[in-house]
């Protein structure tokens, strides 16, 4: 029967139902017992106690304890039955505890590689006490899913340290940052895969660190969360902060590469590229291309040999002249390899679908001229490596020279037997003795020669051990050719003949920079590491170091003012200390003199002209005023005397500024300046009174100009009744230092004028 929604079974029915759940009980009830047998058998397994050490052992301690042990129970050496049951759980409890991220796991959970799951609560649901939650396992998710690409790239700590960044030397890296519960991480997914399909043949290396696994590596690189895009090259991380494109990954790589390592060669410049070999003591390799700028796999394959190889790129649009010199075809990329012989190519590849492996081999077999010089150590032990197998011998035959112009026939004559030698066992080098000093006093103090001399020697050690033998005397003649030419044919009979040995010391770097270059270098390097920190890198961490200096600079720039403040107040207290009384009449004076600043030593008058008059006037700095004397060529020698002896006593106001303008050049200057400002005109009676004799002779006025706030005021000239005009003219200005006093007070009267007057204009612009 039923009631409301309800179903109400019978006894019968429910006997039925009870025998149809009574598996389902049963394979409960198994998996509770498990679990519970599960967690004492985990709990049963103490690493620390099966080492023997202490929670807080170092790694030292415990890497002690498990030799002991180790010794103590294997099986080759202990009969005892439970002793490879007993090796097993010593060597299981080393790995854990020698690992940072698995003992963290195990102290923290009590979990390792066997346990950990059973330590979980049944699929699908955590303990109760962390709530309902679903994990991995209820959406079937599980490690195993990770995409084959990224997994082949698992960059882990020791093998980042250990390998990547030696080899960012040599190439770039595209790494990225993830984990296996970022959601964001499969919107770039499709993206990721195709740049790694793009790049990753071009010889770029590709690497991924799952930031949840790697939490050392992450926390090494800067990573502060997935997803994160960063490439490594010459050892320094780099992170991507743009829209995530295969071109602007591609574009990113590329602008990562040095800029200099691909020269730009046209028919103008070819010929001094291919000389380059002699100061740079490498060969020379031009591409030939229809592209305007070179392609990626070339300025890869640039970085990758920059030590070894110089690299040239020539467009065909611009090289019709090399083209035809070394008749080089359009239709398809071609590369040409040039050493000492630079007429002609020493090797040359040309293909349309130039290919990294088939790039790598043609420079590769070519990155050494025919007789290159010993410049560093590096060049040493890749020219002529230590012997390692009897098959794979590299004799070296080495010339010790000078750089003076009497070695140059020598030299001459050691390069043309290297050209003809098809040994492919023997190597030949020169060196200057001058350069390389202690080497060749290794090898040339146990018979005391000098310089030229040939010498063949095999590496038998990379400490410096060599076995060499020395060819008696070299000037370069045919008997000197014959002589070294049958002991190379002796040595690859009898290698026994090398019968003299010595311990070289390392060679000199001749390419290294000097000190400061390499100091500035490495201060900018340290610089722009800064700057990126601050700009990308996780405040938290930055904000202490960024406090400190500011604190830092507050206390010095504190103490300065403060310094600064109590030196003044000492000065003015002894100045007025050592000040005498003075009358009351000439208090005033005193007050004034005072409080003016310090006088300079003389005063600088500049003339208004068409390259003055917008900066000393038009321009001029808010709070500033220009001093201008209105003069002709008759007056200027004695209205500039006199106008310097009056302003001296204010020479010391930063604000002041101090022209003239001659009107013999600019004669409606101050007519339109006037027209401007009526309050500043003459009136009528005055100008009756003077009509006759200054209506329109400004000479001696002065003006006051403010040019940012656009007013002036004007000082006009003391007229005298003596007759002689040298003299009326030396007095026009007796008046001009107590109109400066007032100038200075801010006194005089303001006439404003709405915009000033060009200076060659007959009426004023507005």
């Amino acid at each position: 029967m039923q009631i409301g929604p309800f179903e109400v079974f019978s006894l019968s029915e429910s006997g039925k139902m009870g025998v149809l759940f009574k598996p389902l009980r049963c394979a409960i009830r198994l998996a509770v017992i498990l679990f519970v047998l599960g967690n004492v058998s985990a709990s049963e397994f103490n690493p620390y106690k099966v080492l023997g050490v202490s929670r807080h052992a170092g790694q030292a301690e415990i890497r002690k304890a498990y030799k002991q042990l180790v010794k103590e129970w294997h099986p080759d050496k202990n009969k005892d039955p439970s002793a490879e049951d007993m090796f097993i759980k010593i060597t299981k409890s080393y790995e854990i505890l020698s690992s940072e991220d698995r003992r963290a796991n195990y102290d923290q959970f009590g979990q390792t590689d066997e346990n950990q799951h059973h330590n979980q609560a049944p699929h699908g649901f955590h303990h109760f006490h962390d709530s309902f939650y679903f994990d991995q396992s209820f959406f079937r998710f599980t490690q195993s899913t990770r995409d084959f690409t990224d997994s082949k790239h698992l960059f882990q700590y020791e093998k980042y340290m250990n390998e990547v960044v030696p080899d960012s030397f040599k190439r770039p890296y595209l790494i990225k940052i993830t984990s296996e519960w970022c959601f964001n991480c499969i919107h770039i997914e499709p993206v990721w895969k195709e740049t790694v399909q793009d790049m990753e043949p071009l010889g770029v290396g590709i690497g991924v660190v799952d930031i949840g696994y790697e939490k050392r590596l992450a926390n090494h690189l800067g990573a502060r969360g997935a997803p994160s895009i960063l490439a490594l090259i010459n050892g320094r991380v780099t992170f991507f902060h743009n829209a995530v494109s295969r071109e602007n990954l591609r574009h990113f790589v590329e602008s990562l590469l040095p800029q200099k390592l691909v020269e730009k060669v046209t028919d103008d410049n070819y010929i001094q590229f291919l000389n380059g070999w002699k100061g740079e003591n490498k060969p020379s390799v031009l591409l030939f291309h229809t592209a305007t700028s070179a392609p990626f796999l070339y300025k890869l394959s640039a970085f990758a040999y920059r030590d070894f190889v110089r690299f040239g790129y020539v467009a065909h649009s611009e090289s019709t002249r090399i083209q035809q010199k070394f008749s080089v075809n359009t239709y398809a990329p071609t590369m040409l390899l040039f050493k000492e012989n630079t007429e002609k190519p020493a090797d040359a590849i040309q293909s349309r679908g130039i290919k990294k492996q088939t790039v790598d081999e043609f420079v590769s077999s070519n990155r050494f001229l025919l007789v290159p010089r010993l410049v560093n150590q590096k060049f040493f032990d890749e020219l002529c490596p230590v012997k390692q197998f009897h098959r794979r011998r590299k004799y070296c035959v080495l010339l010790i020279t000078g750089e003076d112009e009497t070695f140059v026939p020598v030299n001459d004559a050691f390069f043309d037997f290297a050209s003809s030698n098809t040994k492919e066992v023997v190597r030949f080098a020169y060196v200057y003795q001058r350069q390389q000093q202690p080497l060749c006093d290794a090898l040339l103090k146990k018979e005391d020669m000098s310089p030229p001399q040939v010498i063949i020697l095999e590496r038998r050690s990379a400490a410096g051990k060599v076995l060499y033998r020395t060819v008696t005397g070299w000037n370069g003649s045919d008997d000197d050719k014959h002589r070294l030419y049958e002991q190379l044919e002796l040595l690859q009979r009898d290698p026994t003949i090398l019968t003299y040995d010595a311990m070289l010391p390392e060679l000199n770097n001749e390419l290294a920079s000097m000190f400061l270059i390499r100091w500035v270098n490495a201060a900018f390097d340290y610089l722009s590491q800064i700057c990126f920190e601050i700009l990308y890198s996780n405040w938290r961490e930055v904000m202490p170091i960024v406090s400190l200096i500011f604190s830092a600079l507050f206390i010095l720039f504190g103490t300065v003012i403060i310094q600064a403040f109590s030196d003044s107040e000492d000065k003015t207290a002894k100045r007025k200390a050592k000040e005498s009384p003075k009358t009351a009449g000439s208090s005033s004076d005193t007050e004034n003199a005072s409080s003016r600043p310090s006088k300079k030593n003389f005063v600088e008058v500049t003339e208004l002209t068409d390259m003055t008059y917008y900066s000393n006037l038009v321009k001029l700095k808010p709070g500033h005023i220009n001093v201008v004397l209105v003069l002709t060529d008759s007056s200027k020698q004695v209205l500039l005397k006199k106008f310097a002896k009056e302003v001296y006593s204010f020479s010391g106001y930063q604000t002041l500024h101090y022209s003239f303008l001659n009107t013999d050049k600019h004669s409606r200057w101050m007519d339109s300046l006037l027209q401007l400002a009526p309050s500043a005109r003459l009136s009528e009676d005055e100008e009756e009174d003077g009509a006759s004799s200054c209506r329109l002779d400004y000479t001696g006025h002065v003006l006051a100009l403010n040019g940012h706030k656009k007013y002036f005021c004007l000082f006009r000239p003391t007229f005298t009744e003596d007759e002689d005009d040298a003299i009326q003219l030396h007095h026009k200005l007796d008046r001009l230092n107590l109109w400066m006093e007032k100038l200075t007070e801010g006194t005089l009267p303001r006439h404003h004028v709405p915009v000033w007057p060009d200076l060659h204009s007959t009426t004023p612009k507005k």
